[in-house]
């Protein structure tokens, strides 16, 4: 006889493993910031630093940046979003040989363990907007009215479909780290690679004419245009964001397919 589910029950499973994504995000948070004297500014240390250096090199040495002044905000409004899905892979690469006991352990679902990961680095990457909006003020980039609300608007979009295509991403990640240890090595150099690859220190129109075109393809392109048309609404292409959407949605359907065919082996090799 086939149990039925009272759909009471279904909603109270819901809840808590909705409750345990939520423990396990804090309790990573907690770890990272408790013995640490900056704690969260930590967080924004790393984009402000490399925002700043590329700033002195593209503004004061080469002088380049024009179309896109205020360039520190061009160059912020790129970089905190990467933070997040550069963190996110990264720390993927470890998701299960990091916490193999406890794993083993739990019966909550594994994507659980990668999801923590897309909600932690999501949660610095919202606690590091202010950054970009205090120099948004100091450098008297505030949009106007309309712009202002087409970014309002638009930013949350950008959020979530980053977050879809970091949740993909990462749980392609995970479990084939598990099998190719070497993986992790190339994860990182792929990362490296895909910085450059994407418009984070330049626009996409800076790029030759062929070059944008298939610059469109990085799902990332699109995602980034989206973070910066409230201040540079010229960078917004919607070709661009539609590829972002597309992508994204396929590489996260690829994530569920790859985790859901190797997740059995995986919690046997660890």
């Amino acid at each position: 006889m086939t149990a039925v589910v009272h759909p009471r029950q279904e909603r109270s499973g819901f809840a808590r493993y909705r409750h345990s994504l939520w423990l396990l995000t804090t309790r990573d948070l907690k770890v990272r910031y408790s013995t640490s004297f900056l704690g969260y500014f930590w967080s924004i240390l790393d984009p402000l630093v490399m925002a700043s250096i590329y700033w002195f090199v593209f503004t004061q040495i080469f002088h380049r940046g024009a179309g896109h002044e205020p360039y520190v905000v061009f160059l912020l409004a790129g970089l905190l979003p990467w933070t997040w899905f550069n963190g996110t892979i990264s720390d993927a690469t470890r998701a299960f040989t990091k916490e193999a006991k406890l794993i083993r352990s739990t019966k909550i679902p594994r994507t659980i363990w990668v999801a923590r990961l897309v909600l932690s680095k999501g949660l610095e990457f919202l606690a590091s907007i202010p950054v970009l909006i205090i120099f948004v003020l100091i450098s008297f980039a505030t949009p106007t009215p309309a712009h202002l609300q087409w970014g309002a608007f638009l930013f949350p979009l950008a959020i979530v479909i980053q977050a879809v295509l970091t949740l993909g991403v990462a749980l392609i990640v995970a479990p084939l780290v598990v099998f190719f240890r070497d993986l992790e090595r190339a994860v990182k150099l792929v990362l490296r690679f895909l910085f450059y690859a994407s418009p984070i220190i330049y626009g996409l129109a800076d790029l030759p004419r062929g070059f944008q075109f298939w610059g469109a393809f990085n799902p990332l392109s699109g995602i980034f245009s989206l973070y910066r048309a409230a201040f540079f609404p010229t960078e917004l292409r919607w070709f661009d964001v539609a590829v972002s959407v597309v992508m994204s949605a396929l590489i996260l359907l690829i994530g569920l397919l790859v985790f859901r065919r190797t997740i059995s082996t995986v919690l046997k090799e660890i």
